[in-house]
């Protein structure tokens, strides 16, 4: 059932029409090797065989409903500290019922099994790449682009809707958001936009300046806008946790989203009130060292607070790190290692209507 939105950015009547004539009846669904008929739920790997360096597998599972409806594809483990979001969509398997459910679900339940494996944050341990920042990826490329191509072929060109799920990294204490970017097709938007506010997070910050080249779309949510699908990126937990808090938050927005679109029966269920936020910014560390933060995640804090102190490995400061503008914590580093470069917080403006 469809959520209530602002009438600024309603999506307009004609998307499920749209998703209706993108996602036909079908008796069978298939994504890589794997082939599921209608009603069923079949789980295995998509292979990303030896290139120019060690292959991988993606572990993905089908939910093919026993009715017509839109596509949704759930990614989770794009970082592989990233825990959550890895949990829940391993309940969601469990509990949906196919028989009762229209469309189809896939569910990449860990894209980066490298990073996984390995408990690596933002890189992977083989090739030193950050998955999500080398979409649409190579066939012939590292195992971080091929395996982002093996998602662009597979899962996001086959499906209608992508929600690409992330939370705080093992370094980073994050207070839950989602981010709605902007494609530049207003109609496009209004719908993503709209599933946004559905997945049910209460802060949702606007992201504006995402790359629009299809061949070079960087992200994996992005990747879907730029081939005019809705797709967006939630955050929900911190310090690579999997307590059960932030697992229900990932599993909540999920079901929320087939709700909203039809898939299941059920009302959506939304916090409250949105905080929207614009105008972000990652906050990068000058030097390598030790950061110690002064600030928590979801603060509220003035143009040129303190948002932490870098010192050397002897404990004597380096410098500290202040607000580029008044705003919210985002996230803050909260670990002590920072290298040259790398995020220590992002801060977001509050929008202003």
């Amino acid at each position: 059932m469809r959520t209530p939105v602002e009438p600024l950015l309603i999506a307009v009547a004609s998307f499920g029409i749209v998703v209706q004539a993108t996602a036909q009846e079908r008796l069978s669904f298939r994504v890589g090797s794997l082939e599921a008929q209608a009603g069923e739920v079949v789980s295995g790997f998509i292979e990303i065989p030896p290139g120019v360096d060690d292959g991988t597998s993606i572990p993905i599972s089908i939910v093919h409903g026993s009715r017509p409806g839109p596509v949704l594809a759930a990614i989770a483990g794009v970082h592989g500290y990233e825990y959550p979001p890895i949990t829940a969509l391993q309940r969601i398997r469990q509990e949906l019922d196919p028989t009762e459910l229209a469309g189809t679900l896939i569910l990449v339940h860990i894209a980066n099994m490298p990073s996984f494996l390995g408990r690596t944050i933002y890189y992977s341990p083989v090739d030193g790449k950050n998955l999500n920042r080398v979409y649409p990826g190579r066939a012939d490329g590292t195992v971080s682009e091929r395996i982002a191509h093996a998602i662009t072929t597979e899962v996001i060109e086959r499906a209608d809707v992508i929600i690409d799920m992330h939370c705080g990294d093992g370094n980073e204490a994050l207070r839950p958001y989602a981010y709605w970017m902007l494609s530049g097709d207003p109609e496009l938007d209004a719908r993503t936009r709209e599933i946004v506010v559905a997945f049910g997070l209460d802060h949702i910050v606007i992201d504006r300046d995402r790359p629009r080249d299809a061949g070079a779309s960087l992200y994996t949510s992005n990747t879907a806008l730029t081939r005019g699908k809705p797709g967006f990126t939630t955050e929900t937990g911190r310090l690579g946790s999997n307590e059960e808090h932030w697992v229900d938050m990932a599993e909540r927005g999920v079901w929320n989203v087939l709700r909203h679109l039809d898939m299941i029966e059920g009302e959506v269920t939304l916090p409250g009130p949105i905080v929207w936020l614009d105008e972000y910014e990652v906050v990068r560390s000058p030097v390598t060292g030790i950061f110690q933060a002064a600030v928590l995640d979801g603060y509220v804090i003035a143009e040129g607070g303190l948002l932490g102190t870098l010192v050397d490995f002897f404990g004597e400061q380096i410098q500290e790190v202040r607000a580029p503008f008044a705003g919210v914590v985002n996230y803050v580093v909260a670990t002590p290692p920072v290298s040259e470069g790398e995020p220590v917080a992002m801060v977001s403006r509050i929008a202003r209507r």
